[in-house]
């Protein structure tokens, strides 16, 4: 008989220490609630109306840049260079920044690369004028939302410092 009640006393000290446990973690969740975050849907968007969209594109294109750098985070199946991508990059620069970047005979005067002299940014001052502001007011327009761009910055400041 001894025996048998021991077992039943283990049995009830675990059942209280669960159920005890348990009252303990809804407390808890009243007092603390998780809030659920919604999903912020695409970072990513442009202000480029169609005409723009259709020359930059274009130009993105003919210029072959998507051998170097993508654009809404989708890379060419033969990217290997390693050059930034152009996700956002209207959030980050101007569209006089971009323009003046362009027409740059050497851009790397403009934004130093620690890149490979063949991977380096070539210079666009021989397009047009035209095909040249095209470029700048299409990147201009690619834009992404401010929570995406601030935790960009964020992880790259950690990156960066380790912090």
């Amino acid at each position: 008989m001894l025996k048998r009640l021991n077992w039943m006393t283990v049995v009830n000290t675990v059942i209280l220490l669960f159920a005890g446990a348990l009252v303990v973690a809804m407390v808890q969740s009243m007092i603390n609630p998780t809030v659920q975050v919604g999903d912020k849907g695409l970072p990513y968007y442009s202000t480029a109306d169609s005409t723009l969209e259709r020359a930059g594109s274009d130009l993105y294109r003919s210029l072959q840049c998507r051998n170097c750098h993508s654009i809404w985070s989708v890379k060419s199946i033969y990217q290997s260079v390693p050059a930034p991508s152009l996700d956002g990059i209207g959030s980050l620069r101007s569209e006089e920044w971009l323009y003046n970047y362009f027409s740059s005979d050497n851009p790397q005067d403009i934004l130093s690369t620690r890149l490979k002299t063949k991977y380096k940014m070539p210079s666009y001052a021989s397009l047009s004028e035209s095909e040249r502001r095209t470029l700048a007011k299409y990147f201009a327009s690619l834009r992404v939302k401010d929570w995406y761009l601030d935790e960009t910055i964020l992880a790259e400041q950690k990156k960066l410092t380790g912090k």
